[in-house]
């Protein structure tokens, strides 16, 4: 299986060293696509064997599947190219699926693929098994240090003042789909979540600044027919991206050595 990747930030390299040191059987790496030549070539020459910076058209051409690693603007010129080809897409940028059927159409017509990896969330094994049935609710709490806030569009543009909180206080709450279009980079866990279960217009959702935390965490708490349950994680940050979970390429890794494993454990 020949693996793309659209980006080598803190997702995209460590996905792409992973496959150059041969940990993820039935897989290699084939292409990068970097922002430059220079960049390209900077990665390059830390791996054990060099691949070519495509295009993201060249690299829809070339590749089975391609990891989407880059900045939310750009899905489309990394989604498009991939799923007029009918290959396989791995999303990071879930929010920017959420009102977008128009890609989900482009896929069942071309015969191409869209697998969001787990990322930064758990249990949404649990919550697609739930699915099956009823689910009754589905709430996700985002709680981040105030610092990791202070950049985001919302914040500035209504002057949200964050210095000096002595205790958590709620930014914003609605709906994932309102929440997405105040929140757009910071709603990939809850977009993941939202259309595992009830959808983005179904799925409750706040954000909290929280003094007291010096990791973001996520809760989600789902009520159905068949079971009622919490889950809560507090991901650490990577090396490369304080912005990024450390945990979130590693669900790609995990995506990709299961493609091929004899023994599959989850949904």
């Amino acid at each position: 299986m020949k693996i793309g990747i659209a980006g080598i930030g803190a997702v995209g390299s460590s996905v792409a060293r992973a496959l150059d040191r041969g940990e993820i059987d039935g897989c290699a790496l084939a292409a990068i696509s970097a922002r430059s030549s220079e960049r390209a070539a900077e990665f390059n020459s830390g791996l054990t064997a060099s691949v070519p910076n495509l295009s993201l058209e060249e690299m829809a051409r070339e590749c089975d599947m391609v990891l989407e690693a880059l900045p939310p603007p750009m899905f489309d010129q990394v989604a498009l190219p991939v799923l007029r080809a009918g290959k396989t897409l791995i999303v990071m940028s879930a929010s920017q699926l959420l009102t977008r059927n128009d890609l989900v159409e482009l896929a069942r017509s071309s015969g191409a693929r869209i697998v969001i990896p787990s990322g930064a969330m758990l249990g949404l094994d649990a919550l697609k098994a739930v699915a099956v049935g009823n689910i009754h609710e589905v709430k996700i709490v985002t709680r981040k240090p105030p610092q990791s806030l202070r950049t985001a569009s919302y914040i500035v543009r209504n002057a949200v003042n964050l210095d000096n909180l002595r205790e958590a206080v709620c930014i914003l709450q609605g709906t994932v789909s309102e929440v997405a279009r105040e929140f757009p980079a910071n709603v990939n866990v809850a977009a993941a979540v939202s259309l595992a279960g009830l959808g983005p217009e179904r799925t409750k959702m706040e954000i909290w600044a929280d003094p007291d935390l010096q990791f973001n965490t996520h809760t989600v708490s789902v009520q159905s027919d068949s079971s009622n349950f919490s889950m809560s994680i507090q991901n650490r940050p990577s090396e490369e991206n304080a912005a990024t979970g450390r945990i979130t390429p590693q669900s790609v890794i995990a995506l990709l050595r299961q493609l091929n494993a004899v023994l599959r454990i989850g949904t």
